[in-house]
């Protein structure tokens, strides 16, 4: 079935085209393997062009399933092909309700893939608790979104959601309404709450350490 990667490269003007990865989310292997000599990671990525001149916030409304894709590359080639990774979190169960609701979460290509391993138990286990009647599906997944924000600073979103408000974070359920201001809090620690300057090669603020 593969591992799916989504693969964004930033253009000059500040926006993005995507690539798709089948094996790239397996590990965070293609944060090493994409450079200036090797852009697409000796054909890891594909050449071919998903999406072309796409928003920064868009990438997650419109493109990325978080049913689909496990992880999310994007990649600055005017700073020197650095790339940012980051973990897709599936926030909902594969029971034919509608599973578009996800959440990103930044990680240093050095992860041994302890925060997935950690989203799975938890995930895993809230289901449990859903199937005994302890709690609503409704609350477990307010629950898990609000763990995955707490204790990772994930960026909440929700995919095919038009009316996102271009923060990259889609309105979310009233009972964890308060992570949205949170969120905007601490989005200096991720590429997506900064603007890079590839022109210069340079960041506005200092890169985040880990994720």
């Amino acid at each position: 079935m593969g591992h799916r990667a989504l693969v964004a490269y930033r253009r000059l003007d500040g926006r993005y085209d995507l690539r798709y990865s089948h094996w790239g989310g397996e590990t965070l292997s293609l944060a090493a393997e994409i450079s200036a000599s090797t852009p697409l990671a000796d054909g890891a990525v594909e050449s071919e062009v998903l999406a072309a001149s796409v928003t920064r916030d868009r990438i997650l409304t419109d493109h990325l399933d978080p049913c689909v894709y496990e992880t999310l590359y994007l990649v600055s080639p005017a700073a020197a092909y650095r790339v940012d990774a980051y973990y897709v979190c599936w926030l909902e169960w594969g029971d034919g309700r509608n599973g578009d609701r996800g959440a990103i979460v930044a990680v240093d290509r050095t992860d041994d893939g302890a925060i997935r391993h950690w989203f799975r138990a938890t995930k895993t286990a809230l289901a449990d608790i859903v199937e005994m009647g302890v709690l609503s599906r409704r609350a477990a997944q307010a629950y898990l979104e609000a763990r995955v924000c707490e204790e990772y600073v994930g960026i909440v979103y929700t995919y095919g959601d038009s009316s996102a408000d271009g923060s990259g974070v889609a309105d979310a359920p009233p009972s964890d309404r308060w992570l949205e201001d949170r969120l905007r809090g601490g989005e200096d620690r991720t590429e997506w709450g900064r603007e890079v300057d590839d022109r210069a090669g340079t960041d506005d603020d200092e890169r985040y350490g880990s994720r």
